[in-house]
């Protein structure tokens, strides 16, 4: 038996078996069949589906033994190396005679035409750092492409080719509408074998695997290997839901778990890439700085359940702030979806229009309220951390020891501010000390750290955070949400209300 399944003892695997039967026969299975045959379906998109050769020129020397490979100095890295391999192929540095220096290397991927007039999209990995790109049309014509425009955060490329040949172009499709479960099939040209199809379903969806800040990948059993990256998985009526970027695999090979981008966040970026003049994409931007809704947060703050995202500051004058977004609140919902976690609310602003003005609705005061805000641009480079608004009275040297967190507090002093580099307008309670195996301690924080807010009310004294801790055991909560800056850094702490 492989180790990687175990079976249940005989009185258990029994019942559970008798369970299964009287599922089935109280909700019978309704599961589309298979298809017949994906024949004429692969014969109509093939010609849509092109090979990606491109060329390096090498600028360090390398022995005529050693070749180009992911990660080295001679091809492009992959921002998944560490744990994803990207499938595009690396092979063998160019060599003029058998011992001579390489001097280019080339790698191998596709891509699919999505405009008559030449356009083709590809993974951006598959054309970084190439100097010159060909691209193989399902005939085998030649062709070489220009670079159009490039977006690494979603790791799409665009590229042009001039030709008199007939080019049919792909279809898009909704990939919001596709559901796990259905047939989709992946076309591309692994190993640089040339047009290969192969069929599989639709494992999962919205995973992210820390390739990007706008990870919501398809998940996909259909075999993809190298080579295949930047080409085109389809649905069952030939529109492309996703761009097949990267797998998961001890060995490089298919192992059944394969990751598309979805058609609804490729086909904005493949636009803009294609229509803008500057070929860029323009990004919306919220102006708030967020984290993880945790169960203790959710607690803290009476939500029923950990959901959301938690806005920890706001850019000054940014749409979130004039739109009346507070730090402590928890969006929701943004532009009428929902934000089922933190990670979804980056790609809805993303792909938000610039200069539209969107409903968010935000957790507040135990309550949701709904504001509007007009979507400003993102730039690139922009800080999109606030730093700690001014609040507050003056200086109150009170000191005292929160036993239930585990921390001696104190209001700011002149002496305090100098031993621990704090700004001269901060405000708030600093922590002079932290009790080990303390909640304070477990949650990281340290003397320094200035505790600005607690149940989303501004601190001046260390009473101020006894009362609230009294206030929060009355009504029952087990935990109190703090709001700590560290040297200009912002974030929200839940503290467990030990009852020692």
């Amino acid at each position: 038996m492989s180790p990687l399944f175990w079976r249940l003892p005989h009185g258990i695997a029994a019942a559970a078996f008798g369970l299964l039967l009287s599922a089935a026969a109280a909700a019978p299975a309704a599961a589309r069949p298979a298809p017949a045959s994906f024949a004429d379906l692969a014969a109509r998109l093939l010609p849509s589906v092109v090979n990606i050769s491109t060329t390096q020129r090498l600028d360090v020397p390398r022995s005529g033994a050693e070749r180009a490979g992911p990660g080295s100095p001679n091809a492009p890295d992959s921002p998944f190396e560490e744990f994803f391999h990207n499938f595009f192929d690396h092979k063998g540095a160019q060599q003029d005679q058998p011992g001579a220096e390489p001097r280019s290397a080339t790698s191998l991927g596709s891509g699919f035409i999505v405009d008559p007039a030449g356009y083709i999209v590809t993974n951006d990995h598959v054309i970084a750092g190439a100097d010159e790109i060909t691209v193989i049309l399902h005939d085998g014509t030649d062709l070489k492409a220009k670079v159009v425009g490039r977006d690494p955060k979603t790791d799409i490329a665009l590229l042009k080719v001039n030709t008199k040949e007939k080019l049919v172009p792909v279809t898009w499709g909704d990939s919001d509408a596709a559901r796990v479960g259905d047939w989709v099939l992946a076309i591309g040209n692994p190993f640089g074998l040339g047009g290969t199809v192969t069929a599989g379903i639709l494992s999962a969806r919205q995973r992210d695997i820390d390739a990007g800040p706008y990870d919501d990948f398809l998940q996909t059993d259909a075999p993809i290997n190298r080579g295949n990256s930047g080409g085109p998985m389809f649905n069952m009526d030939g529109q492309v839901i996703g761009i097949n970027t990267a797998i998961y695999s001890p060995s490089g090979g298919s192992i059944g778990i394969g990751f598309a981008i979805p058609s609804a966040l490729a086909r904005t970026v493949v636009e803009e890439l294609k229509n803008e003049p500057d070929h860029t994409v323009h990004r919306g931007w919220l102006g708030v700085r967020i984290q993880e809704v945790t169960g203790e947060v959710a607690e803290s703050l009476g939500l029923a359940k950990a959901q959301g995202a938690l806005v920890a500051s706001v850019a000054k004058d940014g749409p979130a702030q004039r739109a009346g977004i507070r730090p402590g609140d928890v969006i929701l919902a943004f532009n009428g979806k929902p934000v089922t976690d933190m990670r979804r609310l980056p790609r809805l602003v993303a792909e938000t229009p610039v200069d539209r003005t969107v409903p968010v609705t935000v957790w507040r005061g135990r309550g949701e309220r709904t504001l509007q805000v007009k979507i400003g641009r993102l730039k690139e480079n922009a800080q999109q951390t606030a730093s700690a608004a001014q609040r507050g009275k003056p200086d109150d040297a009170g000191i005292g020891t929160v036993k239930a967190l585990g921390l001696t507090l104190s209001g700011l002093t002149a002496d305090l501010r100098r031993k621990f580099s704090l700004a001269a307008d901060a405000k708030g309670l600093v922590v002079i000390a932290v009790a080990p195996n303390s909640q304070a301690a477990a949650k990281d924080m340290r003397p320094g750290d200035v505790i600005l807010e607690a149940a989303q009310e501004e601190l001046q004294r260390p009473q101020q955070l006894m009362d609230k801790i009294a206030a929060a055991r009355q009504s029952g909560r087990k935990s109190i949400l703090l709001l700590v800056d560290r040297q200009g850094d912002l974030r929200f702490v839940p503290l467990r209300l030990d009852q020692g």
